[in-house]
């Protein structure tokens, strides 16, 4: 899942076209002092030859909301001859690319929030006269602007129960505006709807799971996009991810059996040990949400006190963010294994496994042959059904109560 620090670079492209914002051009293509030759007398003031070039940078000179996407310069009527943006003050230079054609300059990665910069540059006409420009502008900062950390990353392959998910680190208060400048889309051709939980979270999902082997492409435009009042968005990509084969494991917990499906057909069935009587398992449809080889697990993080401190749990997999997982269980009683049995965790789904998650265990043969984006069921456990925003679980809405959280 992509944080916050890291979506700011990673999520926010420079591609876009050029926002046009004109400068005062300086014509440098001759000495407007120069005359012709009089040496044989009757010499005249010769007429100064002005570039024909015209540059214009996207960031005004003096303004402090520029764009960290599509801030660049561009040229009609000439070509590029050299361009140099710095951060003001302290001179780092900022790496940039020109096109093929000489017309247009952009830097290599997203500006900063909240920066001061410096550009100028320089192009020639078909002539040969120079004209340049400059501009020294800062950036829309952090205060201003709104950033939605979404999942899954670009390029993944995921299981059909993935939805796509945005947390944006402002309150949104204009929730039409922001999502329909958020579009996603399936090649399976399944419609695909948004819903808000609150002001800062957004889900996109279609009626059913997702298509096996389906290419999901998102459209991010909210550069610009006024989030709040006097908030505006920086983000501007577009993110694809894949969806894998179909695979949905189904937990019963009066037989305590795990049921694994894939493709539609069965792929295995295994012991596991979900809740106790006192601290029952979640029903519901749940996502997979994170993977760990080994983790932590510390009973105080979800408000149990200290009944638990487990350094090393091994292959463990997120099902809710209150702390729900299904994982590997090393710790239990080898003269009375609980698997298949009766449940005995503090809500979470056991599997066998050993310390150090080597070995050939039940919990590494699910934690091998699972995705991000898997479905996990649980049913007939005596606990409630899992909230949809507990997790990435709005599956467990239906689609009607699903699209009245829309805003579009």
């Amino acid at each position: 899942m992509t944080t916050p620090d890291i979506a700011a670079r990673r999520v926010l492209g420079a591609c876009a076209a050029l926002m046009v914002g004109a400068l005062t051009l300086t014509a440098c293509g001759g000495n407007a002092d120069a005359k012709t030759d009089d040496s044989k007398g009757g010499g005249q003031d010769s007429a100064a030859k002005t570039s024909t070039a015209k540059i214009v940078i996207s960031a005004k000179d003096g303004s402090t909301g520029a764009s960290i996407n599509t801030t660049g310069v561009q040229v009609s009527d000439g070509k590029l001859t050299d361009v140099k943006m710095t951060v003001s003050g302290s001179g780092q230079a900022v790496e940039g690319t020109v096109s093929a054609d000489g017309s247009v300059w952009k830097p290599k990665e997203q500006l900063e929030r909240g920066t001061k910069y410096e550009i100028s540059a320089t192009a020639k006409d078909s002539k040969g006269l120079t004209a340049a420009a400059n501009s020294i502008f800062t950036t829309v900062n952090s205060a201003n602007s709104y950033i939605g950390t979404y999942t899954p990353d670009d390029g993944t392959t995921v299981g059909v129960g993935m939805p796509v998910s945005f947390n944006f680190d402002k309150v949104i208060t204009d929730t039409k505006a922001v999502q329909s400048h958020i579009t996603v889309t399936s090649s399976s051709g399944q419609q695909v709807v948004g819903h808000w939980f609150g002001a800062q979270r957004l889900d996109f999902r279609p009626q059913d799971y997702w298509k096996a082997g389906s290419k999901v492409t998102m459209k991010i435009d909210l550069d610009g996009v006024e989030g709040a009042n006097g908030v505006y968005g920086v983000q501007k990509k577009t993110v694809s991810f894949t969806v894998g084969r179909s695979q949905v494991s189904t937990v019963d917990a009066n037989t305590q059996t795990m049921t694994v499906v894939r493709d539609g057909k069965v792929l295995k069935s295994v012991p596991v040990s979900t809740g106790s009587p006192q601290h029952t398992t979640y029903n519901g449809q749940m996502v997979i949400s994170e993977k760990f080889t080994q983790t932590r697990m510390n009973s105080q993080t979800v408000g149990l006190g200290g009944e638990y401190d487990i350094p090393d749990v091994p292959h463990a997999m997120r099902l809710t963010t209150s702390g729900t997982f299904i994982h590997g269980n090393y710790w239990y009683s080898r003269s009375n294994p609980p698997f298949g049995r009766e449940g005995t965790s503090h809500g979470c789904v056991g599997l066998a496994d050993v310390q150090g998650a080597q070995g050939d265990t039940t919990a590494k043969w699910f934690y091998d042959n699972s995705l991000i984006g898997d479905v996990v069921i649980v049913k007939n456990s005596p606990d409630k059904t899992v909230q949809p925003d507990n997790g990435l679980n709005g599956w467990n809405l239906s689609w009607s109560d699903w699209t009245a959280g829309s805003a579009v």
